[in-house]
């Protein structure tokens, strides 16, 4: 005959007068963690206690009841009604729920309470949020009843909005919550379960892997034309928005690029349209122009409209007050709110008054055109006042003019230096042997080389502007070539008053550093110099010995032509501008080159690609991404070579080393799964290892 089971007794329940309550020591929670005490006591005033207190009576010295109950596990919803009662928002004889134990240990009891709670699921309080939403509890409710920022709760939604597919994924833990994070950046789940798809390899299902594929084909909020139209512009069209709540993704990503470009378009033809009824012949429209759009062109002079008196008055007065606030706030240095946004306020107001129109003649407008295009900080951008050399041909010409056209003198006015955006595209004679190159490495295909070099021409040119005596130098060297030596294909300087332009150029060339920095300087050197070329020779002579210095600088700095290109420039141009990058010394790092999948690592061999991680990175390092196909190869060693500093040796200049980190010099941070330290060789030179991977 079967024993009979010992039926289980709970313990009993009572509600106890919180006077009669003490905390116990029993309490194993010695670490504050968690919901603050003041925000649990808010929230037991809000829905009442949820669970009562397990309790045991106190016994005095001889083993009696006392009456009075010790409180060991759930000290903090103890603390918490303490609270409440010093508030006197609880009657001090309020009944609390109780369970009174009698057997074990306080101690046990407090420590099971808190070994056998199961925290939530994320899932569930992400779903939770989303039905409390869906039962009519706004974002900002939500929040304060959970005493969590609406930022909390509007990640939390967003997570619960993700692929109901994806979402059982992570339930069944086939899924880290990072990945439901990346995958919340698109709304569209047919789109998240296509990507989640087509991830068939572990390093593919890296965050930023998954985020970069969600995204691959859109246009992120910081895109000129997406500065230009303006993000509300394109929402109120019906253009979508990605958004990643969980990482900085300046402002989002816009998913329909068609739309994009057509409202952009739209707007620029508007702008152009007023720019039009200036007068001007003709016009030229682009979102972009390339480096060097106004080659051989003649800009005009205009006159700057000067402020009037009440403009002048209200600038004074601008000016007064900026200074007025930004000393009495100096001293403290602490600034309010309000009167930092007076203070930015002041400073747009100024820098309106700042900028005046310019005048030009209308003789010149009749014959004149501009270009309209977005630039590169999203704004209109309008060049106006250029002469095409055609249009030159219907103003009488001077009876001797100062310089031939055909000899590169310049236009039939003998128009000064010409702009920095002077482009004439040249072929030489000169014929250039591809250099043989290591076993297993391809030579680079000769675009990306007259890419890559065009980008070194410009650095060069803004470089050796910046450094007269080195210009000046450059300059004598070449003339002494050519008085003495009777030949000049031993400089890259090309002194012949004229700018040479580029047959390949890199993407965004028109708005990198150094072109930025010519463009600047030259249109100050514009602003001082005369109008009529005849009145050039005075100029120059009224102007100080420095200031012809730093001209002659620049205008030997327009001059450099150091694009390497089978049809022109030879080797020994190439070991000038060599050394003139040494002299200089050039670093095509600081002037804004990094590599990237767009402008080298996808248009180069992988173990070109495997050559550049192992000297940024090291062997280990290149071991991780030697599996990946090209594409992603690409990727993956952008994102290893960013902040590397590291440069192609086309870019570098004489002596300057790409060294990787030593061994054991600190941990590479891998895109992809780890690697077996037997399956790492001895560094052999980055080009050998390279090619050995490669062959692998």
């Amino acid at each position: 005959m079967a024993a009979n089971t010992a039926k289980i007794v709970l313990s009993r329940s009572q509600d106890i007068p919180f006077n009669k309550l003490v905390l116990s020591q029993a309490n194993v929670r010695k670490v504050k963690a968690g919901v603050s005490i003041a925000d649990l006591a808010e929230d037991i005033a809000n829905r009442t206690l949820l669970h009562g207190l397990p309790v045991r009576s106190q016994l005095d010295a001889e083993g009696k009841e006392t009456g009075i109950y010790e409180v060991a596990p759930g000290g903090r919803r103890y603390r918490a009604l303490e609270l409440l009662v010093k508030q006197k928002r609880l009657a001090r004889t309020a009944p609390i729920p109780c369970v009174i134990r009698t057997g074990g240990l306080g101690e046990e009891d407090s420590l099971a309470e808190n070994l056998q709670r199961v925290a939530l699921h994320p899932l569930d309080q992400f779903r939770t949020f989303q039905t409390l939403r869906d039962k009519g509890l706004s974002e900002e409710e939500i929040a304060a009843r959970f005493f969590i920022t609406t930022a909390v709760v509007k990640q939390r939604l967003r997570l619960a909005s993700v692929s109901p597919k994806l979402l059982e994924l992570y339930a069944e833990d086939g899924m880290t919550l990072e990945m439901v994070m990346a995958f919340s950046v698109s709304s569209n789940h047919e789109h998240q379960e296509q990507v989640w798809a087509s991830l068939t390899q572990p390093w593919q299902r890296e965050p930023y892997h998954i985020r970069r594929s969600l995204t691959a084909g859109s246009i992120p909020a910081h895109d000129k034309r997406a500065q230009f139209v303006g993000l509300d512009t394109y929402v109120a069209a019906g253009g979508p928005v990605m958004r990643d709540l969980f990482t900085p993704d300046d402002g989002g990503w816009l998913g329909d690029v068609p739309l994009l470009e057509r409202l952009a378009a739209s707007k620029l033809a508007k702008e152009a349209e007023a720019v039009m009824e200036e007068g001007w012949e003709w016009m030229e429209v682009d979102t972009d122009f390339l480096y060097g759009h106004a080659a051989g062109q003649r800009r005009l002079r205009g006159e700057v409209i000067a402020r009037t008196q009440q403009e002048e008055a209200r600038y004074a007065e601008l000016q007064n007050e900026y200074d007025r606030l930004a000393q009495e706030h100096d001293d403290d240095g602490a600034i309010s709110e309000e009167v930092d946004q007076r203070l930015t306020a002041i400073s747009g107001e100024i820098a309106v008054l700042e900028q005046r129109p310019v005048r030009y003649d209308p003789e010149e407008i009749a014959r004149a055109g501009c270009y309209v295009s977005i630039g590169s900080d999203g704004q209109l951008r309008v060049e106006r006042g250029y002469v095409r050399p055609e249009d030159e041909l219907r103003v009488e010409e001077p009876a001797e003019p100062e310089a031939d056209p055909a000899e590169g003198g310049g236009d039939a006015e003998g128009t000064r230096i010409p702009a920095a955006a002077h482009v004439a595209h040249t072929s030489g004679s000169v014929s250039q042997e591809p250099e043989p190159e290591e076993e297993g490495l391809k030579p680079l295909p000769e675009r990306l080389v007259m890419e890559l070099t065009a980008y070194r021409t410009l650095a060069l040119r803004d470089a050796l502007a910046r450094d007269p005596d080195t210009a000046f130098i450059a300059a004598l060297h070449l003339l002494c070539l050519q008085l003495f030596y009777q030949r000049s294909s031993n400089s890259c300087l090309q002194i012949t008053a004229r700018s040479p332009g580029f047959m390949a150029e890199p993407q965004g060339l028109a708005d990198s550093i150094p072109a930025k920095a010519i463009n600047a300087r030259h249109e100050n050197w514009v602003e001082q110099l005369p109008q009529d070329p005849r009145d050039l020779w005075e100029a120059l002579v009224g102007f100080d010995a420095d200031s012809r210095a730093a001209l002659f600088a620049h205008c030997v700095g327009l001059t450099v032509h150091a694009v390497q290109s089978s049809g022109e420039y030879g080797p020994e141009s190439r070991r000038h501008a060599d050394g003139l990058a040494a002299a200089l010394q050039l670093d095509m790092a600081a002037v804004g080159w990094v590599p990237t999948a767009l402008n080298y690592l996808g248009r180069v061999t992988k173990a070109r690609i495997l050559e550049a991680v192992i000297e940024a990175k090291g062997e280990a390092a290149a071991r991780q991404i030697d599996h990946l196909r090209k594409p992603d190869m690409a990727v993956q060693a952008e994102l290893m070579l960013a902040g590397t500093n590291w440069l192609p040796a086309l870019l570098r200049t004489p002596g300057q080393v790409m060294a990787a980190p030593e061994e054991g010099a600190g941990p590479v941070t891998p895109p992809t799964a780890d690697i077996e330290p037997e399956n790492v060789v001895p560094v052999e030179g980055p080009q050998a290892v390279a090619q050995s991977i490669a062959a692998e």
